[in-house]
């Protein structure tokens, strides 16, 4: 017996012990230690501070409801934002509206009713939000949801149709807007990768300076 433990069981015990150690300490550590000297920022959730407040992720996109401000991509999780009458139960499930939080998409067929139902909501709520704009120059990632619900970014023409009704409800020139989307707009990835993308949150950010909200 003596034997079985100081050729099998004693070995075995050693490497579990160091693998432990290696993986589930020394690495981690190793890792978060790389990223807080060379990438603090994304490391720390690339978090945008203006006069010391920080007001959202760059990578994490938000709800805007003012008429003065771009709006995102539909979310399926309402971008995790809340009011109080999504946390009272359904007497007739007794379950609340509110998940908690959350990403991700709904899921629904191009068949199912109600993804139809809830983008013809959506193509209503923008046509009236945005007089003037026809139901076919829609871009369709305004009228779609992301795989993760927290999309940041809609395309360069979802930000170019919202510009006329933006302009009026905050008071900004439009070739002012078109600026700010312009400096706030990524490329491609190495020129081949994606598309060209505006960032919410960046360009709204601009809007409320020059507003001077923040």
């Amino acid at each position: 017996m003596k034997e079985i433990i100081t050729t099998t069981l004693k070995p075995a015990l050693l490497v579990t012990i160091v693998l432990l150690v290696i993986c589930g300490l020394l690495y981690p550590l190793a890792l978060t230690g790389i990223g807080q000297l060379a990438f603090n920022h994304q490391a720390n959730g690339s978090i945008i501070t203006v006069n010391g407040k920080e007001v959202g992720s760059e990578h994490v996109g938000q709800q805007f409801t003012e008429p003065y401000f771009l709006k995102g991509r539909v979310s399926a999780y309402n971008y995790n934002t809340y009011t109080e009458e999504d946390l009272q139960i359904d007497p007739e499930t007794g379950e609340a509206n509110y998940t908690g939080v959350a990403s991700g998409g709904s899921n629904y067929g191009n068949s199912n009713p109600e993804l139809q139902a809830r983008v013809e909501e959506s193509i209503n709520e923008f046509l009236a939000a945005n007089p003037g704009v026809k139901r076919e120059d829609i871009p369709a990632d305004l009228m779609t949801a992301s795989g993760s619900g927290l999309d940041p970014d809609i395309s360069p023409a979802s930000a170019e149709i919202q510009v006329p009704a933006v302009s009026k409800a905050s008071g900004i020139p439009e070739d002012e807007l078109r600026q700010m989307i312009a400096d706030n707009t990524e490329g491609k990835v190495l020129g081949i990768f994606g598309q060209d993308r505006v960032n919410v949150l960046k360009v709204n950010i601009e809007i409320a300076q020059k507003m001077g909200l923040l």
